[in-house]
C-alpha cells in the first residue's frame, strides 16, 4: 500500500504546467526519494500510463482511465449531497447547491428541511444570477468586463419591491461577494424569504458552485444568519471543495 501511495503521489505530480517530468522533478513534486520516484515511474511506463524518452516521463491517454473511474461513478450533486444534509441537519433549514448555467443560477442538489420556506425554489429551479445570492457568488468569478457584459444583456425585472435592479448596485454586490466569499438577499426573490450563499472552490481555487440556505424573514434577521448559519455553510462548502 505504501508503494501505491507513492505511485498516486507521482501521478498527481503531473499537471497542465508540468506535462512531463524527470525523475528528480517527480521526486521533488511528490515528496519521495529519487529512487522511489524512479521505480514508480518505470512501473507506470511498463503499465502504459506514461511514456519515457530516456529523460522525461509523459502521461499517455491510458491515464485518463483513472479519471474515468471517478467520473463514471461520481458527480458534483452526488458529492455535495452529504454536505448539504449535514448543514441541513445542524441548522434545520433547507440547503441547496447551485451552478452557473448560462445567465441563470441552477439548483442541482438540495436537502429539504421539514418546514418549506420558499414556494419557488426547488431542485432544478433556475433563477437569474443577478437576482439571487447563489448567482451573485457565482458571478463573482467573472472579470469586471465579463460582469459588465452580463449585466448589459440581463433582463433586470424585479420579483418584489425589495429587489435590486440597478446595474451599478448589483455590480457592487457581486464584487462584495467576491471579497467576502458569500452573498445575501433580503426578500428580493420572494416576500418573507431571506437567502444566503457561500462559494464552493475546488482544490485549484476555481469557483465550482455556490451553497445556499433559505430562511424565513420572520424568524431570522440577516445579522442572525451571518452569526448562526454562515460558519456552518462555509465549513461544509470547504469540505466539498476539497473533494473537487
Amino acid at each position: 500500500m505504501n508503494g501505491l501511495a507513492k505511485g498516486l503521489a507521482i501521478i498527481e505530480s503531473f499537471s497542465s504546467t508540468r506535462s512531463r517530468l524527470t525523475v528528480s522533478q517527480a521526486a521533488a513534486a511528490s515528496d519521495t526519494s529519487p529512487a522511489a520516484a524512479r521505480r514508480c515511474l518505470l512501473t507506470l511506463a511498463e503499465l502504459g500510463y506514461v511514456s519515457y524518452d530516456g529523460k522525461y516521463f509523459t502521461p499517455t491517454p491510458r491515464l485518463t482511465l483513472l479519471g474515468a473511474a471517478y467520473t463514471g461513478t461520481a458527480s458534483l450533486p452526488r458529492l455535495a449531497q452529504p454536505r448539504l444534509e449535514a448543514a441541513r441537519d445542524e441548522l434545520q433549514e433547507t440547503v441547496s447547491l447551485a451552478v452557473l448555467e448560462g445567465p441563470n443560477s441552477a439548483i442541482i442538489a438540495r436537502a429539504e428541511a421539514d418546514r418549506t420556506v420558499s414556494a419557488f425554489i426547488r431542485l432544478g429551479s433556475r433563477i437569474p444570477a443577478w437576482h439571487s445570492a447563489t448567482g451573485r457568488v457565482l458571478l463573482s468569478a467573472l472579470t469586471v468586463s465579463e460582469l459588465d457584459d452580463y449585466l448589459a444583456s440581463a433582463d433586470l425585472q424585479a420579483s418584489t419591491s425589495k429587489a435590486i435592479v440597478d446595474p451599478d448596485e448589483i455590480h457592487a454586490r457581486v464584487r462584495l461577494a467576491e471579497e467576502e466569499g458569500c452573498a445575501f438577499t433580503d426578500e428580493e426573490i420572494e416576500y418573507g424569504v431571506r437567502t444566503m450563499a457561500v462559494v464552493v472552490k475546488d482544490s485549484r481555487g476555481a469557483t465550482r458552485a455556490a451553497m445556499s440556505l433559505s430562511a424565513s424573514a420572520g424568524r431570522w434577521t440577516l445579522a442572525d444568519m451571518r452569526t448562526r448559519f454562515l460558519p456552518v455553510l462555509r465549513r461544509e462548502a470547504g469540505l466539498l471543495g476539497r473533494m473537487l
